[in-house]
C-alpha cells in the first residue's frame, strides 16, 4: 500500500490543540502531560497527515489506567504491542467509530490487525502513553526539538521520507522499520543534545 504523505501545514498544530483538549477531558482523572510529537509537530517537514500525540503520566500505575480511562468510540487500543514495548500504551484515533468499522476497541496479543485498520487515510492520530521522564518519553521530545533546531538533519530526514513514501508497504510498521537506522542514529544524538541544553 502507498502511505499518504503531505507537505507541512499549520492546520496540524491546530488539530493537535483540539485533540489535546479532548484527551485532557477524557483523562482528567490522571491529568497527563499532552505533547505534539512526530513529523507533524515539526514546521517544514512533510508527513503522513496523522497527528502523533504523546501522553506523559506520573507513574506505571497511571500508565495502566490510561486504557481504562480512554473510553472513546473512535479509539482502538493496540494492547498487542505491549509485549514488544511494555513501557508504552498505544492507541489510534480513527475517523469512524469501531462499531462503524466492525472492529473491536482492543487489539489483543497475537490478534491479526483487521485490514480496515491498516488504512492510514482513516487515521486521525497515533497516541503514545509513557511515564514522564522515561527514556522513550524523553527520546520523542528530544528528537522533535532537535529536528526543529537542526535544519540540515531535518532536510536529510525529509529526503529519506520522500524517497520511502514512493514505495509500496505491507503496513505502516514496515515503513517505520525502513526509517529505523536514521532514527536510531539521530535519536541518540538528539537525546545527548537535549541533556545539555
Amino acid at each position: 500500500m502507498k502511505l499518504p504523505f503531505e507537505p507541512y501545514t499549520p492546520t496540524w498544530k491546530s488539530k493537535f490543540e483540539t485533540l489535546k483538549k479532548d484527551i485532557e477531558q477524557l483523562l482528567s482523572d490522571i491529568q497527563p502531560q499532552v505533547d505534539h510529537i512526530g513529523s507533524t509537530s515539526v514546521e517544514g517537514l512533510s508527513a503522513k497527515p496523522i497527528i502523533d500525540i504523546q501522553l506523559g503520566v506520573k507513574n506505571k500505575e497511571e500508565l495502566e489506567q490510561v486504557p481504562l480511562l480512554f473510553n472513546h468510540p473512535n479509539v482502538v487500543y493496540y494492547e498487542k504491542y505491549n509485549e514488544d514495548m511494555p513501557e508504552r500504551r498505544f492507541f489510534i484515533l480513527f475517523q469512524h467509530s469501531v462499531s462503524e468499522m466492525g472492529v473491536s476497541s482492543i487489539l489483543k496479543a497475537h490478534q491479526a490487525t483487521p485490514e480496515i485498520l491498516q488504512n492510514h487515510d482513516l487515521r486521525i492520530a497515533h497516541i503514545h502513553a509513557f511515564v514522564l521522564g522515561s527514556a522513550d518519553w524523553t527520546r520523542h521530545i528530544a528528537f522533535r526539538d532537535y529536528l526543529k533546531t537542526h535544519p540540515t538533519i531535518r532536510a536529510q530526514y525529509q529526503e529519506l521520507k520522500q524517497k520511502l513514501v514512493q514505495q509500496e508497504w505491507v503496513d505502516g510498521n514496515h515503513y517505520n522499520d525502513a526509517k529505523d537506522a536514521f532514527l536510531k542514529k539521530y535519536e541518540k544524538i538528539a537525546v545527548d543534545w537535549h541533556q545539555h541544553i
